[in-house]
């Protein structure tokens, strides 16, 4: 999607494409990073798509004899947390070191520095939640260290640091499944669990227009619903895992969305009905009590126009009738990715791998193509 917006669309604006405001958790975390160091650059969008395509599962999830025997170890609790270069670790079922290197070295972190700290970048924040109380921390990076006006919900806390590779592994530490990230004296996991679309810190960054990628595809009543093959799967632990952390850390994407909507449209009826000075008025005391006043913020949603979780298992069983990778890989993945309905949902969180890459940049890129009007609209 992203490639395709900064050379498509970008072509046909005659100009680039510039974020002022990045935000992002879980995968979202460390492209949110991404952008802020290398949006600017000529080939920006070529390079991501370069960085996903030249992945393999068995580089990135580390699937050795030795690691498979640790899993069920790992999962009553055995085995200590480890130490590495980003900051301690609660062990997951998988060693995360290959998605560790991906994020240090994949992300341009000097270059992101340097346009936070020349304010080519207006704000960056990623959410990850802290493992103790469940709250949802918002790492914020911002020119001259400022902070964001922060809202009084005590389920959330806004951090001003500078953020760097510990915070975009934090925010995408799948719970149990990849290492909980310690940062100073606190455990943190995956921001989606309460954050999954991070639209309010954008908002208190100043944004004035919001463009939002998701993952859920959204359903036409035409797909067949394999309401036998889902009652005779629903036993099966992997297939409750997927459907599970679809609940956690994907639904609440479009909730947000309606929520901020809902308060557009309350801003432009009373300013149909009462006048230009309607939002002036109503915004003198709720400025004063939040810290921030209301304003109309218009918005672009993408998602997906097919099942992530399907396409994960369609390119399972291509790898598996290939034949390609060894045994143990072929049987992890046979494992993760077979299912009566056609769905991988918990192996769409975890396959990183040129194959599965490669489907979701095709699709990316199609449904971007089929709303490439809307974007060049948006970005005018």
């Amino acid at each position: 999607m992203l490639s395709y917006i900064f050379g498509d669309v970008a072509k046909r604006l005659d100009h680039p494409v510039h974020f002022d405001i990045v935000t992002g958790t879980s995968v979202g975390a460390i492209h949110a990073c991404y952008l802020a160091g290398a949006q600017g650059e000529a080939d920006c969008g070529s390079r991501l798509l370069d960085l996903w395509r030249s992945l393999s599962f068995d580089s990135v999830m580390a699937i050795s004899p030795a690691e498979v025997l640790r899993v069920p170890l790992r999962l009553i609790g055995l085995g200590d947390a480890r130490e590495s270069t980003a900051g301690d670790r609660i062990k997951g079922m998988f060693d995360a070191a290959g998605l560790e290197a991906l994020v240090a070295g994949a992300v341009p972190w000097n270059a992101l520095r340097s346009n936070i700290d020349s304010g080519a970048i207006a704000g960056l924040a990623v959410a990850a939640t802290e493992i103790a109380t469940g709250r949802t921390f918002v790492f914020a990076d911002c020119p001259g260290g400022l902070a964001p006006t922060c809202a009084a919900d005590p389920l959330v806390e806004t951090r001003t640091t500078q953020i760097g590779p510990v915070h975009a592994l934090a925010s995408s530490a799948i719970p149990m499944i990849f290492p909980a990230i310690r940062i100073g004296r606190r455990f943190f996991s995956d921001g989606g669990l309460r954050m999954n679309t991070p639209l309010a810190p954008a908002l208190r960054l100043g944004a004035d227009r919001v463009l939002v990628i998701g993952l859920r595809h959204s359903y036409s009543g035409t797909e067949p619903d394999f309401a036998e093959e889902r009652e005779a799967v629903a036993q099966s632990p992997i297939y409750l895992a997927g459907k599970a952390l679809d609940a956690m850390l994907l639904d609440r994407v479009e909730y947000d969305l309606e929520r901020m909507r809902l308060f557009n449209d309350i801003l432009r009826c009373g300013t149909d009905t009462y006048g230009e000075e309607f939002i002036g008025e109503i915004n003198r005391p709720i400025a004063a009590r939040r810290g921030r006043a209301y304003k109309i913020v218009d918005s672009l949603f993408i998602r997906p126009s097919a099942d992530i979780g399907v396409a994960a298992a369609e390119c399972v069983r291509s790898q598996l009738r290939s034949g390609a990778g060894g045994f143990l890989k072929r049987s992890v993945l046979r494992y993760l990715g077979e299912s009566e309905t056609g769905e991988a949902d918990l192996l769409s969180y975890l396959y990183f791998d040129a194959c599965y890459a490669e489907r979701l940049i095709e699709l990316g890129r199609l449904d971007a193509a089929s709303v490439e009007d809307e974007l060049v609209e948006f970005f005018s």
